[in-house]
Formats: structure tokens, sequence, C-alpha cells
């Protein structure tokens, strides 16, 4: 029997979309809709298991699960509410970032952390807050809610929030705002350090390196483009201190009689903006290409 491996990931929410779609860049997709609980692959020996975010962790670390996608605020918080939980980050996934922040109402005046001294504050990560607290010797009432945080203090249920934030756009809806980050985090694929099933551990280990280098690969196209472009034989190494990451480009002398012409063609490892691009044609370059990277394995 060939072995597979199962990985949970979110089964609706802010991380869904995203895992399902770098593992689509990654060859991999999964027969079945959005209805089934458990889809699997033709693609590569994988099955999902699609979770509640806070049920992931718990199904990695039992073994149920071999991997699982998961924002770091969920993991963080379930590591501080069951410290025997043995669960480790392979890769930090570069989607899903956001912070895990302290948020008052915006008429309320804030002088520091020691403000929060016998207040009440709302959130849905009680372990992790408690224990950022703990380390700042702050004693208060927190109150724990699942989901619609931001509301608690107008309905004076409490004094503050701890909540996720992305863009803000909720707390200034809700009139607050945003006085102090105690994590940030983002979307990262966790495993358990227990290994069961010793017989086809050393498969599954294969397995998992072979979704670990897809995954890479996708990852380092995201942030890398292919350029192309015609450029004066003397500016080559001002071109190359404006493009950011580039190393060793080709070099390719232009037919014809331009001899004083290159074409210069090469990976960049950050995003080359408008700003780069004209700063280029300012020193002579011509027929600037940018273009994207579908996959980079090394």
């Amino acid at each position: 029997m060939n072995p597979r491996i199962k990985l949970a990931v979110q089964k609706s929410g802010r991380l869904n979309e995203k895992s399902l779609r770098i593992l689509r860049r990654a060859g991999i997709t999964f027969d079945g809709n959005s209805g089934n609980l458990i889809l699997s692959s033709p693609d590569f020996p994988i099955d999902l298991m699609l979770l509640r975010s806070c049920d992931i962790p718990k199904y990695v670390n039992n073994g149920i699960c071999d991997l699982g996608i998961v924002g770091d605020n969920v993991l963080q918080e379930e590591l501080a509410s069951n410290r025997a939980m043995t669960l480790q980050t392979r890769k930090k996934l570069g989607f899903g970032n956001c912070r895990l922040s302290l948020a008052v109402p915006v008429d309320e005046p804030f002088s520091g952390i020691s403000d929060f001294q016998n207040r009440k504050i709302a959130t849905s990560y009680p372990r992790t807050l408690e224990k950022y607290l703990e380390t700042q010797g702050i004693r208060c009432e927190i109150i724990e809610i699942s989901g619609s945080v931001e509301i608690a203090p107008a309905l004076g249920i409490a004094d503050a929030i701890c909540d996720l934030v992305s863009t803000g756009s909720t707390l200034k809806s809700n009139n607050l705002r945003e006085i102090k980050t105690i994590s940030e985090s983002e979307a990262v694929l966790i495993q358990s350090n227990i290994f069961r099933e010793p017989e086809i551990l050393a498969e599954k280990a294969a397995i998992i390196s072979r979704l670990l280098e897809r995954i890479d690969g996708v990852m380092r196209a995201e942030r890398t483009k292919y350029i192309m472009m015609n450029a004066p034989a003397n500016k080559i190494d001002e071109i190359k201190s404006l493009i950011p990451g580039m190393e060793a480009p080709t070099i390719i002398p232009l037919g014809g009689s331009r001899s004083d012409q290159v074409a210069i063609q090469a990976v960049a490892k950050e995003d080359v903006f408008w700003d780069t691009m004209q700063a280029l044609k300012q020193i002579g370059a011509s027929s600037i290409l940018v273009v994207p990277i579908e996959k980079i394995i090394i």
C-alpha cells in the first residue's frame, strides 16, 4: 500500500483560499467540492482535511493529520493552552499576515501598558494575552469572546480588546484605535514532533520533503521576477546596482551594427517597481520587460 499524507487546512476563512492557491501552484489539485471534509489529490499522494482553524493544531498533534496550515496566532494560542502539545513549524508561508494587538476606544487616553492594570480586556486569544500581560506585570480581567470582539467596549463588556488586525479598518469602524502590538502572525505549515506508524515513517517523510520542495519553488517564484532589456554595454555595472537582487546576469551582444549595445537577462529577487524602470530608461536601457516566474527549483 502506497502511503499518503493528510494535510489539514482551514475549511473557510481568510487562509482557506490562499492555502489552496499555493497548493495549486505547486501542481496539487483536489477532487471533490467545499462540502466535503476530506478531499483527495489525483496529482500527489496527499489528502486534504478541511477543519476549523482552532482544531488544526489538535488534529496534527494527535497524529490524525501529518501536516497543517494555520495562522501562527492560532498555533501560539493552542500551545499556550496545552503545554503537552509537540508541534513544530516547518515553514512560514508568507501569506495571511496580521498582528495581535491591543486596542482602546478612540477617546480613551493611553499613557502606557500600565493603564490596563485592573481593567477588563475582551479577546478570542485569552492564553496569549495572559502570557503577554504576565511578562508586563499587569493584572486584569480577561473576557473570552468568540468573534465580534470589537463591539465589547461599546457594549460595556470590556474597557479594551485584544484582537487580530490586518488593515485596521474594522477597528476604525468601531471607534477603536490600536495602541500595542503583542505579536506578528502569518500562515505556517506545522507538523507534529511525535511520529506514528514507524513502518511507513520514511515514506511519509519523503513525501513531505517533496511537498516542501514544491512549496519552496512557488514561494521563490513569488518573490522574484525575470527581467530583460537592451542597454549600453558600458552601463552594465550601473544597471546591476539599480536592480535589487540581480546576480550574474546573462549578457548577449546585439547583432548588426549595434556593437555598443547588449541584451541583459536576469532574475531579480525583489519586485522591480516603476521608479526602477524609469531609472533604467534614463541611463539608456530600452525594451524593458519584467516577467513573473511560475516556479523556481534550485
